[in-house]
């Protein structure tokens, strides 16, 4: 396996952690790439983007989400 191939492998690895992690595992593909998409379109810095990063920053120092702060009682969809 080349060192390309394999730091592709893991980025992928972690980023489906990430899905796990955010308790989305069960998602519809669909539902997740949309929401992605969504994110994608957020200004980096802005208001919306610096939320979203604050309430992943919590996330990720919890042991596990299903224990710590839920991302629908954060964020404040308008």
């Amino acid at each position: 396996m080349t060192a390309e191939r394999r730091r592709d492998t893991r980025e992928k690895i972690v980023l489906g952690g990430i899905v796990v992690k955010a308790g989305l595992s069960k998602a519809d593909r669909a539902f997740l790439l949309g929401g992605l998409m969504e994110m994608a379109r957020l200004a980096p810095g802005s208001a919306e983007h610096q939320q979203l990063r604050d309430i992943g920053e919590e996330a990720f120092k919890a042991t596990s989400l299903r224990n710590g702060p839920h991302v629908e009682e954060k964020v404040r969809w308008a």
